[in-house]
């Protein structure tokens, strides 16, 4: 019955004893395990911040790559409209080229079609003067056979020169 009503020298004795060893307690195992706590405590506060800071570098990363993105698509923008500019500017260069080579070349093209229209009707009307002129002398030798026919064409061409 003694353990169940306690006499004084056993609560003292277990006083004792427990402050010695929560004085042990304290000095061996709660310093190292506190400070160990401690660390780990600001281990992870660090990694918190450096997560909070990675999160915010993140963002402002995010956001400067969509500003460095737009800023592409407009200077893309930029170049395809210089381009576009450049193309409809060498087309209507090359059409009004076209058009002014059409041009000379129709014009040179009608030159020559007169030239060669003129040398026809000119050789025609030298091929037609020979002919005429081959025609008139085998009549006129045919008419000048005759002494008669000869002298009757000579009256008449006298007269008729008179009446001019």
């Amino acid at each position: 019955m003694e353990l169940v009503k306690p006499d004084f020298g056993l609560v003292f004795w277990m006083t004792v004893s427990f402050l010695i060893v929560v004085f042990l307690m304290r000095k061996f195992a709660w310093g190292p395990i506190l400070s160990s706590l401690k660390e780990r405590e600001n281990s992870i506060q660090d990694a918190l911040n450096s997560a909070k800071k990675a999160k915010e570098d993140v963002a402002n990363m995010k956001t400067e790559n969509e500003r460095i993105l737009q800023e592409a698509r407009n200077e893309r923008d930029i170049m395809l409209k210089e381009a576009r500019e450049a193309k409809d500017a060498i087309v209507n260069e090359a059409r009004s080229r076209a058009t002014v080579e059409a041009d000379r070349l129709l014009n040179i093209a009608r030159e020559s079609i007169q030239n060669e229209k003129m040398a026809a009707i000119t050789e025609l009307k030298n091929q037609v003067a020979t002919l005429s002129i081959g025609i008139a002398e085998k009549v006129i030798r045919q008419q000048l056979a005759n002494d008669d026919k000869q002298k009757a064409l000579v009256q008449d061409l006298l007269k008729e020169v008179k009446l001019n």
